[in-house]
Protein backbone atom coordinates (compact mmCIF):
# COMPACT_ATOMS: atom_id res chain seq x y z
CA UNK A 1 0.00 0.00 0.00
CA UNK A 2 1.19 3.53 -0.76
CA UNK A 3 1.15 4.95 2.78
CA UNK A 4 -1.64 7.42 2.06
CA UNK A 5 -3.73 7.91 5.18
CA UNK A 6 -7.42 8.65 4.95
CA UNK A 7 -7.44 10.08 8.45
CA UNK A 8 -10.18 7.71 9.52
CA UNK A 9 -10.09 5.30 12.38
CA UNK A 10 -11.52 1.83 12.36
CA UNK A 11 -15.04 3.12 13.06
CA UNK A 12 -15.20 5.22 9.89
CA UNK A 13 -15.02 8.55 11.74
CA UNK A 14 -12.11 10.94 11.24
CA UNK A 15 -9.39 10.32 13.79
CA UNK A 16 -9.22 12.80 16.63
CA UNK A 17 -12.90 13.72 16.45
CA UNK A 18 -15.57 12.78 18.92
CA UNK A 19 -19.05 12.66 17.40
CA UNK A 20 -20.45 13.76 20.76
CA UNK A 21 -18.77 17.16 20.65
CA UNK A 22 -20.75 18.61 17.74
CA UNK A 23 -24.14 18.52 19.52
CA UNK A 24 -22.49 19.97 22.63
CA UNK A 25 -21.00 22.88 20.66
CA UNK A 26 -24.33 23.46 18.95
CA UNK A 27 -26.16 23.48 22.31
CA UNK A 28 -23.68 26.01 23.64
CA UNK A 29 -24.16 28.20 20.55
CA UNK A 30 -27.93 28.16 21.05
CA UNK A 31 -27.45 29.11 24.70
CA UNK A 32 -25.10 31.99 23.84
CA UNK A 33 -27.54 33.33 21.28
CA UNK A 34 -30.41 33.00 23.76
CA UNK A 35 -28.37 34.94 26.31
CA UNK A 36 -27.70 37.70 23.77
CA UNK A 37 -31.42 37.88 22.95
CA UNK A 38 -32.21 38.07 26.68
CA UNK A 39 -29.85 41.02 27.07
CA UNK A 40 -31.59 42.85 24.22
CA UNK A 41 -35.02 42.22 25.77
CA UNK A 42 -33.85 43.45 29.18
CA UNK A 43 -32.31 46.56 27.63
CA UNK A 44 -35.56 47.20 25.76
CA UNK A 45 -37.49 47.12 29.03
CA UNK A 46 -34.92 49.44 30.60
CA UNK A 47 -35.15 51.84 27.66
CA UNK A 48 -38.96 51.80 27.84
CA UNK A 49 -38.84 52.77 31.50
CA UNK A 50 -36.47 55.70 30.82
CA UNK A 51 -37.83 56.84 27.47
CA UNK A 52 -38.79 60.35 26.54
CA UNK A 53 -41.26 58.96 24.00
CA UNK A 54 -43.24 56.34 25.91
CA UNK A 55 -45.30 55.07 22.93
CA UNK A 56 -42.29 54.31 20.72
CA UNK A 57 -40.39 52.80 23.64
CA UNK A 58 -43.36 50.65 24.62
CA UNK A 59 -43.69 49.36 21.06
CA UNK A 60 -39.97 48.58 20.89
CA UNK A 61 -40.17 46.86 24.26
CA UNK A 62 -43.21 44.79 23.25
CA UNK A 63 -41.59 43.78 19.96
CA UNK A 64 -38.32 42.83 21.65
CA UNK A 65 -40.04 40.81 24.35
CA UNK A 66 -42.27 39.02 21.83
CA UNK A 67 -39.31 38.17 19.61
CA UNK A 68 -37.34 37.04 22.64
CA UNK A 69 -40.14 34.68 23.70
CA UNK A 70 -40.37 33.27 20.18
CA UNK A 71 -36.64 32.69 19.96
CA UNK A 72 -36.58 31.24 23.47
CA UNK A 73 -39.22 28.69 22.51
CA UNK A 74 -37.34 27.58 19.39
CA UNK A 75 -34.00 27.48 21.22
CA UNK A 76 -35.42 25.49 24.14
CA UNK A 77 -36.90 22.93 21.75
CA UNK A 78 -33.60 22.60 19.88
CA UNK A 79 -31.44 22.42 23.03
CA UNK A 80 -33.65 19.65 24.40
CA UNK A 81 -33.45 17.74 21.11
CA UNK A 82 -29.66 18.03 21.09
CA UNK A 83 -29.40 16.91 24.71
CA UNK A 84 -31.61 13.83 24.43
CA UNK A 85 -30.83 12.35 21.03
CA UNK A 86 -27.54 10.80 20.01
CA UNK A 87 -28.10 12.05 16.48
CA UNK A 88 -30.89 14.67 16.51
CA UNK A 89 -33.01 15.42 13.48
CA UNK A 90 -32.12 18.46 11.43
CA UNK A 91 -33.77 21.74 12.29
CA UNK A 92 -36.83 22.19 10.09
CA UNK A 93 -36.70 25.05 7.57
CA UNK A 94 -39.66 26.70 9.28
CA UNK A 95 -37.94 26.70 12.68
CA UNK A 96 -34.61 27.77 11.19
CA UNK A 97 -36.26 30.68 9.39
CA UNK A 98 -38.18 31.72 12.50
CA UNK A 99 -35.02 31.63 14.63
CA UNK A 100 -33.06 33.64 12.06
CA UNK A 101 -35.84 36.24 11.72
CA UNK A 102 -36.15 36.58 15.51
CA UNK A 103 -32.39 36.97 15.96
CA UNK A 104 -32.02 39.45 13.09
CA UNK A 105 -34.99 41.53 14.22
CA UNK A 106 -33.69 41.55 17.78
CA UNK A 107 -30.38 42.83 16.42
CA UNK A 108 -32.26 45.67 14.71
CA UNK A 109 -34.06 46.40 18.01
CA UNK A 110 -30.70 46.45 19.79
CA UNK A 111 -29.38 48.94 17.24
CA UNK A 112 -32.49 51.09 17.73
CA UNK A 113 -31.84 51.06 21.48
CA UNK A 114 -28.40 52.54 20.88
CA UNK A 115 -29.73 55.48 18.87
Amino acid sequence: MGGVSTGQGSGGTPSGQDRGLQPQRTRLAWRRTTLACTVVAVLAVRAALRAGEPVAAALLCAASCGLWLGFLRIAHHRIRALATDDRPAALTPRHATAAAVCAATLAVCAAALLV
